[in-house]
């Protein structure tokens, strides 16, 4: 059992802190979010609206890295964390509403930048409040925390900025140029004022729980592109099935069961045991990288790939009328090709593995983009679905003794907890 904050409300966390359940229900919310901001993506995707979506889920990205460090060092569920949270759960929910808005007021409501803006800025409020209460109970100095939550406040006040300001002060076209390049700006003081973990006297508790959870906003992102999938092929209530529409549904099933198979067979677990033999300050910079940073990519890879299979569904379904698809074959292929790449980078900061075999592969996929425009859509996703198949197997093939050994240690650990579990359970229920 963790022990209680000297306020007595909270609980600390320690080296064996797992993900509690009221995380999991935290994050049903950013699967909404997340899910809200692909959908008014793929309704009319263009290179604008695309980039707006990437640096909506960034920031999306980073508030809900807020969740993960302050859960790793506190209980979420003990305490007063969970009053704390049901208050952030309203916020994210509010900003999960109005990610549509975030650069585009939507007429006969409230004015949407604004309302994204503030929302943001009280989860902010909340979390650097939270934190800073942490820092001080742990005898951390006030420059250190300051380093620690800076940045994150100047970001949200920049937002709030580009949500006030240009339209005050420029046409609207000009306008939107202004705001685009204010959260550029809020985004790098985000990302930037991360390399600054290491001086803020903050330090990893558990690095299982770190890697559990980030284990599960990747099955969250997987999951985003089952609906979308499920949401593709069926866009009407009793919408006929054709055999174009069962074809996709499979080939995409077989895509995302790839790329959940290259993700979870071993290198999270790999990393994990890495990170737990990592001593002192070490480790909360390598950590940084491989989850707050690479994970970014690897998630957004999944999210463009469900775009890409949107705009699949949207041209084999008959009642969804078509689609241009002029984006469709790049976010598809493109979306694998990132994840192919973070997985990768991941792997290098981790584990000092160079993966020739995902670096070649991510290579080939963005090379077949030119002639995934020339296939038809249904033939374009059967191409990538047999490369991410090849992928599977010539990976398993090149890592098996590496597999092997590591998920032998993991089954160790597993049974060894276990065991200690059940001998406490002896002694104590």
């Amino acid at each position: 059992m963790g022990r209680i904050g000297a306020s007595g409300l909270i609980n600390w966390g320690g080296p064996g802190t797992r993900v509690t359940r009221l995380e999991l229900f935290y994050d049903l919310i950013f699967v909404f979010a997340f899910l809200n901001v692909t959908s008014v993506t793929g309704s009319n995707l263009r290179m604008r609206g695309l980039l707006e979506a990437l640096l909506v889920l960034a920031l999306l990205w980073w508030c809900w890295t807020g969740f993960v460090t302050i859960g790793n060092s506190v209980r979420a569920d003990s305490g007063v964390m969970p009053i704390i949270g049901f208050c952030l759960v309203a916020a994210i929910f509010v900003l999960a509403l109005s990610a549509a808005g975030a650069f585009h007021d939507i007429p006969g409501g409230l004015y949407g930048p604004w309302l994204f803006a503030v929302a943001y800025l009280i989860t902010w409020l909340l979390k650097t409040a939270t934190m800073w209460t942490v820092a001080m109970l742990e005898h951390t100095p006030v420059l250190p925390t300051l380093l620690l939550i800076g940045p994150a406040l100047i970001s949200a006040a920049i937002v709030l900025l580009a949500a006030a300001v240009p339209q005050r002060v420029a046409p609207e076209g000009v306008a939107q140029n202004v705001r685009l390049g204010l959260w550029v700006i809020a985004l790098l003081f985000e990302y930037l004022g991360g390399l600054l973990v290491g001086r803020t006297g903050w330090y990893l508790r558990s690095a299982g729980h770190a890697a559990e959870r980030h284990a599960l906003i990747v099955l969250v992102a997987l999951g985003e592109s089952v609906i979308a999938l499920g949401v593709g092929a069926s866009a009407r209530p009793g919408q006929p099935l054709t055999l174009p529409i069962v074809f996709a549904a499979v080939l995409g099933v077989g895509v995302i069961a790839g790329l959940w198979w290259l993700y979870f067979d071993w290198i999270p677990l790999a990393v994990e045991q890495k990170l737990h033999g990592i001593r002192g300050p070490e480790r909360l910079p390598v950590a940084r990288d491989i989850y707050s940073y690479l994970h970014l990519p690897l998630v957004v890879g999944i999210i463009l790939f469900a775009l890409g299979l949107n705009q699949v569904l949207a041209v084999v379904s008959p009642a969804r009328g078509g689609a241009d698809g002029a984006l469709g074959p790049a976010t598809l292929y493109g979306g694998v090709s990132l994840f192919l790449l973070a997985l990768a980078a991941i792997e290098l900061r981790g584990l000092r593995r160079l993966d020739r075999v995902l670096l070649a592969a991510a290579v080939l996929v963005v090379a077949l983009i030119p002639a995934a425009y020339r296939l038809s859509a249904l033939a374009a996703l059967a191409l990538l679905a047999g490369v991410v198949v090849a992928v599977v197997l010539v990976q398993l093939w090149a890592t098996w003794t590496l597999r092997g050994t590591v998920r032998a240690v993991a089954v160790d650990e597993q049974t060894a907890m276990e065991a200690e579990a059940n001998r406490w359970r002896a002694q104590h229920l």
